[in-house]
This record gives C-alpha cells, structure tokens and sequence, in this order.
C-alpha cells in the first residue's frame, strides 16, 4: 500500500490562497487514482477534487473555479491549489490514492492538513 503525507495547510483569510501537496511513497504513484477529501467539523468526508492515473479530473461543485488539482508522476506528488478561499472552505483535507486490484479497490489515506479561513 502506498503511504501518503499532506503539507501546506494552515490559516489563510477569506480571498487568499493555500496550495496543499500529498508525497506518495512505497507504490507505483502514476497506477493510482489520486483526491482530496474534507471534513469539516460535524460534517461528513466530501470529495473536493480527483484525478485518476489517466490524468482526468473531477471537481466538486462548490470549488470549481477556484481550486486546481495536479499530479507529477514523476515526483509522485498531487496538488491541491486553493484560490478565492472561503470561509466554508475550513476543513481538515486529505489526500487519498485508490487502486483498482483484481476487482476490488484499495484505498490509503495521508494523516490529513488543518486548512483555516478566517478574518
């Protein structure tokens, strides 16, 4: 199983930016399907955005526009860029691979990154 470790959240006002990275590790990164989730207090885990190992992207309704994922197969990283935040932004974000293995799906998830968008 790949393992996964986020960086880059912390506190950022309403409008600004924060780009997240997630290093993948002991697995062949480019076979994986790649997202961000997040939780925010008292709420359930939401898909935020993915991309699979064939490069397509998928985003939720409520970030299109402002947010970018990316993947570096080659750095085995995914990227989350966060514009135009807002304060309903505020979650803990983590980082997921999922692979397809002989019919079944294998899923591994990062420790998770505090984002916080506040005045």
């Amino acid at each position: 199983q790949v393992q996964l470790v986020e960086s880059g959240g912390g506190l950022v006002q309403p409008g600004g930016s924060l780009r997240l990275s997630c290093a993948a590790s002991g697995g062949i990164f480019s076979i994986y399907d790649m997202g961000w989730y997040r939780q925010a207090p008292g709420k359930q885990r939401e898909l935020v955005a993915a991309i699979d190992s064939g490069g397509t992207i998928t985003y939720a309704d409520s970030v299109k526009g402002r947010f970018t994922i990316s993947r570096d197969n080659a750095k085995n990283t995914v990227v989350l860029q966060m514009n135009s935040l807002k304060f309903e932004d505020t979650a803990v974000y983590y980082c997921k691979a999922r692979r397809l293995l002989l019919g079944r799906n294998y899923d591994s998830w990062g420790q998770g990154a505090q984002v916080t968008v506040s005045s």
